[in-house]
C-alpha cells in the first residue's frame, strides 16, 4: 500500500476575481482538517503557505495544543495535529514526501473544473492500495490553484458532485469526502 500526504495550498491561489493571491491560513482548516487525517491515516499534512508571518500562526496554534494547556485538555486534538507541517511550496512539500520515503509523489490535486489529466476516485484509490509510490494529495484555498501550476500534476481528481448543479464545497468538507473515498472502509461492498 503506498502512503498517502495531503497538503492545503494557500499560493498560488485565486481569489473569486481570478487574481493570484496567498491566501490566509484558518484555525479551522488546522484543527479539523488534521483529525481527518489522523481518521484515515494520512502521513503528515502540510499547510502550503511561503509567508513567514503565516508560519508563525501555525506555529502558535500548534504549539498550544501539543506543548501547552491543549496536549492535556484534549490528547486526540493533539495526537491528530502531530502530522501537521508548515511548508513553504508545493516542491518542498514533494521534496520532503521524497525524503521520507525514498520515492517521488504523484502529485495530486482537486479542482471543481475538468483537465486532460482527471482520473477516477477508483484509479485513485487502486493506485493508493496497490501501488508503493507515496501519494500526494493538495487541496486549494480560495477558488482554486493557478491554472499553470495545475497543468504540472500527474493527476487531478474528478470533480465532487452532489445531486445538484451547486459545486462549491468548503476545503474541509472536500477533504473529508475525498479521503473517504480514497482511503475509506469500501461500504458499498457491504450487503
Amino acid at each position: 500500500m503506498a502512503e498517502l500526504y495531503v497538503g492545503l495550498v494557500h499560493y498560488p491561489i485565486y481569489n473569486k476575481r481570478m487574481h493570484v493571491i496567498a491566501s490566509a491560513v484558518t484555525n479551522f482548516d488546522i484543527h479539523d482538517i488534521s483529525r481527518t487525517c489522523r481518521t484515515y491515516d494520512v502521513k503528515r499534512y502540510y499547510l502550503i503557505h511561503p509567508k513567514d508571518s503565516q508560519k508563525l500562526i501555525i506555529q502558535k496554534i500548534l504549539n498550544y495544543w501539543q506543548e501547552g494547556y491543549g496536549r492535556t485538555y484534549n490528547p486526540d486534538r493533539s495526537d491528530a495535529l502531530d502530522r501537521v507541517h508548515w511548508i513553504a511550496d508545493i516542491a518542498a512539500a514533494a521534496a520532503d514526501v521524497e525524503a521520507r520515503t525514498g520515492k517521488r509523489p504523484y502529485i495530486v490535486t482537486t479542482d471543481a473544473r475538468v483537465y486532460p489529466n482527471t482520473v477516477s476516485y477508483g484509479f485513485m484509490r487502486k493506485q493508493l492500495q496497490e501501488g508503493d509510490r507515496p501519494i500526494l494529495l493538495l487541496f486549494g484555498t480560495g477558488f482554486g490553484i493557478e491554472a499553470e501550476v495545475m497543468k504540472s500534476f500527474d493527476y487531478i481528481l474528478e470533480p465532487v458532485y452532489g445531486s445538484c448543479d451547486y459545486n462549491h464545497l468548503c476545503v474541509r468538507s472536500a477533504v473529508a469526502i475525498i479521503l473517504d473515498r480514497l482511503a475509506g472502509e469500501p461500504w458499498w461492498e457491504k450487503a
